[in-house]
C-alpha cells in the first residue's frame, strides 16, 4: 500500500470511530477522533504533493499551511480547523476534559461529525 492510502485508510478508519463514539456518548473522543481525521487526511495530501514523509505534528494548521491549500480554504473551514486544533491535546489532560464536556454537548457533537465528513472528503477529493 502506499503512503497516501495508508493515510487516508486511517483517516477514514478514524472517522468511523467518530461516529461510534458519538453513539456511545463519548463525546470528547468525537471531538479527538475528527481531529485525529482530518489530521490525518491532511497527511495523505501532504505525502501526494510533497512526495516525502508528513511533519510530526498534530497541529492541523500547521499540516494546513505546509501542505499549501491555506489560501484555498474558505473562512468557515479556517474556523472549523481553529475549533477542532485543539481537541487533540485538550482530551489529553484531565483538567481540560471537564471543560471539553461543557462545549462538546451531544448536539455540537452531531455537527462536528457532519462538517468532519464534509471536509474529510474535500481532502479525500483532492488525493
Amino acid at each position: 500500500m502506499n503512503k497516501v492510502d495508508y493515510w487516508r485508510e486511517l483517516a477514514e478508519y478514524d472517522m468511523e470511530t467518530a461516529k461510534v463514539m458519538l453513539d456511545s456518548k463519548r463525546y470528547v473522543y468525537v471531538g479527538f477522533m475528527c481531529h485525529q481525521a482530518i489530521e490525518k487526511a491532511l497527511k495523505a495530501y501532504y505525502v501526494k504533493v510533497k512526495n516525502e514523509l508528513p511533519p510530526y505534528t498534530h497541529s492541523l494548521i500547521l499540516l494546513v499551511t505546509k501542505t499549501g491549500i491555506y489560501g484555498e480554504i474558505t473562512e468557515e473551514k479556517k474556523g472549523f480547523i481553529s475549533f477542532l486544533d485543539p481537541l487533540n491535546v485538550a482530551t489529553r489532560y484531565p483538567a481540560t476534559i471537564s471543560k471539553l464536556l461543557n462545549i462538546l454537548t451531544p448536539e455540537v457533537c452531531k455537527n462536528l461529525i457532519q462538517q468532519t465528513e464534509r471536509e474529510l472528503q474535500w481532502i479525500i477529493a483532492k488525493l
